[in-house]
């Protein structure tokens, strides 16, 4: 997948930027059930950093990770204007801890782990829980299973359950496609928001 997201940022085939700025008022409210205070966040798969921007407005310790180098250069420019302070790193979801170290309380995922295979969603699973501070929530977008030709194979509820054992699924709710393309309303989009144990 790292190629073919590579060559999408290159000719500027990304639907799931246009999606992801829709999410916002979404990861907000599922946020405020949080008893946390502002912390160290990991925004794994950050893209262009919309969503680690606006974390990093809202008083959090941001971290962005991604594979792809022009996504990374165009979320430090867009932190640049938005003055904002803001870590971005190109860096692998299974190998973290050796880049971005630890003591996360809010892992964000909007959409790496439901287009990873299952060897390295166990190795993302692993890494994720190296990475975070007890009692830590991952708040993650995934779209249900099922073979949609270039579309992430998505992930369903048990698949992420059976994945984070070391994780309790607090919440498993319908995301709102209110704007999306056609295609990705018909995915079953879904908010899973973990808290680790």
């Amino acid at each position: 997948m790292g190629l073919g997201y590579e060559l999408a940022y290159r000719f500027k085939i990304t639907p799931w930027v246009k999606a992801g700025r829709i999410f916002g008022d979404q990861i907000e409210g599922l946020l405020d059930p949080c008893d946390t205070p502002p912390g160290k966040v990991l925004d794994v798969g950050c893209g262009t950093g919309d969503h680690a921007i606006e974390m990093a407005r809202r008083g959090w310790d941001v971290t962005g990770i991604d594979t792809v180098q022009l996504a990374l250069d165009k979320a430090r420019s867009k932190a640049r204007k938005a003055g904002v302070d803001a870590r971005f790193l190109r860096a692998d979801a299974t190998d973290l801890e050796h880049t971005v170290g630890r003591g996360y309380h809010l892992v964000l995922d909007v959409g790496c782990y439901h287009g990873m295979s299952d060897a390295h969603r166990i190795a993302y699973a692993e890494n994720v829980t190296t990475v975070t501070e007890p009692g830590a929530t991952l708040l993650m977008f995934a779209f249900g299973p099922g073979h949609r030709g270039p579309l992430p194979r998505g992930a369903s509820r048990s698949n992420v359950e059976r994945t984070f054992e070391a994780w309790k699924l607090t919440s498993d709710v319908d995301a709102d496609t209110t704007g999306m393309p056609g295609p990705l309303k018909k995915a079953d989009p879904r908010w899973f928001r973990l808290v680790k144990r």
